[in-house]
């Protein structure tokens, strides 16, 4: 038939966030027999799609549009859904949520149980993109992931056991993401690492994590739009063989299908990319990617097998405690870039052993002090020294992680790597005032009062 009787309609459609969206819409809905060319577009909440003589009925088209998550309409569709505004009281909730959470944490520190666990505290990557996975999986990535999984997951329907349909598909497509995470993350920290970036560098990357991170919180909260609005997304030709990928029929069809979601454009992944890319380490990138992978799957994983929605008032409440918690780790992670390049945003907690000042003994006119690092962090992390006069600054490393294996002095340009036992830092003081010091990752801080 010739382009002359085509018939072109448009469609309005809701709940569209990035060019992932217009993609997965148009891929679908040119597998209906009488829709030729489709152009959907997230900015406008639209598709134009030319129609031949044997053109489907609309109520098929919204039926399709439907089962990826979105609605469909053939008039304007009001936006009242597209943020769902939070009560009054859903927001003091989720407030005395985030401030019981954080006094739970303090009272767990104070307690010692973090150093009983010999877990981390401080080093809060792995344990940011479990949770940015979390709140990205009812999100953004429920809207591009979870039509992926919902799509892909469709072939399956009528194929052998309850398992083979429903669970296998699924299972296959998880284990691809979070391996494919990993792989993809390693290569990007290797990336970083192959640039040789340097501490500064490094800094002003976590500065830049941080930004994306806090626009991220924001969105959320609904203050701002999505991140890829601003043009924050991957090109277009990523997904050139994207639909060829989902109806393959190949075994490992799902495993790859699942590894490809990497470059699907997602504010939430791309800020975990660009903390790989700063880490400069194949292992810390590739864990941070995979266990943002490992947070997004539980929610997915539901969403392909069961295809149930959640309650919509419970999500806003949480949606609204992990968008504050997300702003607090930006804050956070700002506060680390900047550290790292010394500039320091608060002075942080001062800790003590036994809660007494740290002691500075003179030995033949040097300042000796003695500090531990341990899972705890920097203990203590504040002294008071003389101007001028030499410091012989010993560091017990007791227990070193992956974070406080480095300690750097910015304004002096000092930087000592760290190992277990005793490591000794010569410098003197020049400068009176404040000056910080801090891990190379800038996430654990202390500082100099010199006088």
């Amino acid at each position: 038939m010739s382009k002359n009787n085509h018939k072109k309609k448009t469609i309005h459609i809701s709940g569209m966030t990035c060019v992932s969206c217009e993609t997965i819409i148009s891929d679908e809905l040119k597998e209906l027999d009488g829709i030729g060319e489709v152009h959907v577009n997230h900015k406008t909440q639209t598709a134009e799609i030319s129609l031949t003589g044997n053109a489907p009925h609309f109520s098929k088209i919204a039926q399709k549009i439907k089962k990826l998550g979105y609605d469909a309409s053939e008039q304007p569709i009001a936006k009242k859904d597209k943020k769902k505004k939070a009560t009054k009281g859903q927001w003091f909730g989720s407030l005395a949520i985030v401030f019981s959470l954080y006094w739970v944490y303090r009272y767990f520190k104070w307690i010692g149980i973090f150093s009983f666990m010999e877990v981390d505290p401080t080093n809060v990557g792995f344990g940011a993109a479990i949770l940015v996975g979390i709140v990205a999986s009812l999100s953004t990535c429920l809207a591009v992931v979870g039509a992926v999984v919902i799509s892909f997951g469709a072939k399956y329907e009528s194929r052998g056991t309850k398992f083979e349909r429903n669970i296998k598909p699924h299972l296959l497509f998880h284990a691809g993401r979070i391996g494919g995470f990993f792989l993809l993350g390693g290569i990007l920290g290797g990336i970083g690492n192959f640039f040789d970036l340097s501490t500064s560098v490094m800094g002003w990357f976590t500065v830049i994590i941080a930004i994306v991170l806090a626009w991220l919180g924001l969105n959320i909260l609904g203050f701002l739009p999505s991140i890829t609005s601003v043009g924050l997304h991957m090109p277009k030709g990523t997904m050139k063989y994207w639909n060829k990928l989902k109806q393959s029929e190949h075994a490992a069809a799902p495993v790859v299908l699942g590894a490809f979601t990497f470059f699907l454009p997602c504010g939430f992944t791309q800020s975990m990319q660009l903390f790989a890319v700063g880490s400069g380490s194949f292992l810390i990138g590739g864990l941070t990617l995979a266990f943002f992978a490992l947070g997004t799957a539980p929610v997915l994983f539901g969403v392909g097998v069961v295809s149930s929605k959640s309650q919509k008032k419970d999500r806003v409440i949480f949606q609204k405690v992990m968008g504050f918690i997300i702003i607090a780790f930006a804050w956070y992670t700002l506060g680390s870039g900047l550290a790292a390049n010394g500039v320091v945003l608060s002075a942080g907690n001062t800790t003590t052993a036994a809660g007494n000042a740290p002691t500075i003994v003179m030995q033949d006119g040097v300042q000796v002090i003695e500090m531990d690092v341990d899972y705890r962090g920097f203990t203590p992390n504040k002294f008071d020294l003389k101007k001028d006069v030499p410091v012989k600054w010993i560091i017990n490393g007791k227990q070193i992680s992956g974070c406080t294996n480095e300690v750097i002095i910015p304004e002096y340009n000092i930087s000592k790597k760290l190992t277990s036992g005793q490591n000794i830092v010569e410098f003197t003081p020049t400068k009176a005032g404040t000056t910080s010091f801090s891990c190379w990752m800038g996430m654990v801080r202390g500082s100099f009062v010199v006088s």
